[in-house]
């Protein structure tokens, strides 16, 4: 498998889960094997979240494969991987998760101009059930208006 000139994983299930409040972009803790396999496209962080330890924020169940090239010093998939954020981001997104009870999700994890890994997390509250049904009307009715254009426009 060819390494990719830029890397874009996308949670698609994020938006549709969680309410977005604010986000951000965190730089990852990575060793040798973990970054050549996000190059090779070989991540996911569909079940991903991240989670305070020590007022370190560190991003839990985001899978890397192993990378296919490497001999027995390969990473662990599903190992915790430290987040990057300033010391005021931290306190802030902190003091969010604790007294409001909100959740921290991963967004996207791509490879910016330098080549390095960084993951836009998102500051999210959960979607009650009529959320859900009621933003899967909205993409119907978008769908729905945009056939309704392009027909119109023959």
């Amino acid at each position: 498998m060819a390494l990719q000139k830029t890397v874009k994983i996308k949670n698609r299930k994020a938006r549709f889960e969680y309410e977005i409040l604010d986000t951000f972009i965190a730089g990852i803790v990575l060793r040798g094997t973990e970054i050549k396999a996000i190059r090779e496209g070989q991540a996911s962080i569909a079940e991903a979240f991240c989670e305070f330890n020590n007022s370190e924020l560190f991003v839990i169940n985001m899978t890397i494969q192993e990378y296919s090239h490497a001999t027995h010093y390969n990473h662990s998939p599903k190992s915790e991987r430290k987040l990057l954020l300033n010391r005021n981001e931290l306190k802030k997104l902190e003091k969010q998760v604790t007294n409001s009870g909100l959740t921290i999700i991963p967004l996207l994890l791509f490879t910016n101009e330098k080549g390095l890994a960084k993951l836009q997390i998102a500051l999210c509250k959960g979607k009650k059930l009529y959320d859900k049904r009621e933003s899967l009307k909205d993409k119907d009715n978008k769908r729905d208006l945009s056939r309704i254009k392009k027909e119109f426009n023959r």
